[in-house]
């Protein structure tokens, strides 16, 4: 049976190149903005902020932007905000970036603290205007229902779903990626793929998301090379940003499994970034949901370029395989000796992964702690059995 489908989506979203223009005909009437963006783009996160102030508007800049941000991170920034009283959030960047200033936005009347949001529908609401802007072509955060913070003392991540969190206006504009390199570029792209695989074969797919997430793989799996090797190229970078923004679409109504839910260690306790966590895990718990997704996974094959007359369960293999070789002409690690991850680790890290889930509810097969430890043995060292 099919769930209702729940769309939490911004008023607008604005795509294309030029489109970080916009923005002021998405802040209103709003006048004191608060600005948050990663370190990377302060430059036009300054030029964005000096605008602002030639018309009209009081703006406050903010780069504090940390990868992977802990609550205290959070509560940094919250502090910068609260001290200026904005009327809008803009945040302009990566993930990271841009889960803050969602963050911030429902955190500003100081009513409810961090720690209360984690979970799903425990934000109370928000009075802020939200703007988000990407800069790279992967976490899809600009149109999600979900911010993430990494807990310091469990050492795991977790995650605030809440349509509170949902931007009032996404804008898209490929032309903020160019600029990345190379490895940034594979793993936030190989993060966006991660999105659209889980969000299509999880057990609460849909068929409208379906859509987008297909379309996702399909613009992935032709441009994320070319991204890589030749960044200038626009049109590559065009169809990076649009597969990423298809994927963010997946999330709120779909969401992710356990890819994401065993990538949340990686990163929580190692500090390994949530795109190569996501990539390298990906080929390895393909194949362990391989019995419960075949048809599925066979059709991605066919988006991966994989045509011939084989049984599904042979095609789907194939295109493991096929996105396992895309990887590593990326650049991204194929084991987790490569991140430096003990290998008497991997019991602790399997029951972590096991708390997130919300996300682990969603895997297409059941997830024990034998199988998550079996699955981490095999990343640890990077074979395939496909």
């Amino acid at each position: 049976m099919i769930e209702p489908l729940r769309l939490w989506l911004p008023q607008a979203i604005e795509f294309g190149l030029g489109k970080t223009d916009t923005v002021w005909r998405h802040l209103g009437e709003y006048r004191r903005v608060f600005v948050l963006c990663d370190g990377s783009v302060l430059p036009f996160g300054q030029r964005l902020s000096q605008e602002a102030e030639t018309r009209g508007l009081e703006a406050r800049l903010s780069a504090d932007v940390v990868p992977e941000p802990t609550f205290e991170a959070l509560d940094d920034v919250l502090q910068q905000a609260q001290s200026f009283s904005p009327e809008a959030i803009i945040g302009i960047g990566g993930g990271s970036a841009m889960d803050l200033a969602k963050l911030i936005a429902v955190l500003l009347p100081g009513t409810q603290k961090a720690t209360d949001l984690v979970g799903i529908d425990k934000v109370k609401g928000r009075a802020a205007r939200l703007i988000t802007m990407s800069t790279t072509a992967g976490t899809g955060s600009e149109v999600t229902p979900i911010a993430v913070l990494t807990d310091s003392e469990e050492k795991l991540k977790k995650g605030v779903v809440s349509r509170h969190l949902v931007p009032d206006a996404a804008i898209v504009d490929p032309q903020l990626t160019i600029s990345l390199p190379p490895a940034v570029t594979a793993a936030t792209g190989l993060d966006a793929l991660t999105h659209c695989i889980e969000a299509y074969t999880n057990r609460f797919a849909h068929p409208l998301v379906d859509l987008w997430a297909l379309e996702g793989v399909r613009l992935i799996l032709a441009n994320l090379e070319t991204a890589v090797a030749c960044g200038t190229r626009a049109e590559a970078r065009v169809a990076m940003s649009m597969g990423s923004l298809c994927g963010g679409l997946c999330l709120g109504p779909v969401n992710t499994a356990a890819v994401h839910a065993m990538a949340y260690p990686l990163g929580g306790e190692y500090e390994i970034s949530h795109g190569v966590a996501n990539a390298l895990l990906l080929p390895f718990v393909m194949q362990f949901n391989l019995p419960a997704c075949t048809e599925k996974y066979a059709r991605i094959a066919t988006l991966a370029g994989i045509q011939e007359d084989s049984p599904p369960e042979i095609v789907a293999r194939k295109g493991i395989m096929r996105i396992r070789e895309l990887q590593e002409r990326c650049g991204i690690p194929t084991n987790l000796r490569q991140l430096s991850i003990p290998q008497e680790a991997i019991h602790s890290m399997a029951e972590s992964c096991l708390k997130v889930k919300r996300l682990m509810d969603n895997n297409p097969r059941p997830v024990t702690l034998d199988d998550a430890i079996s699955i981490y043995r095999q990343a640890y060292e990077g074979t395939l059995e496909v």
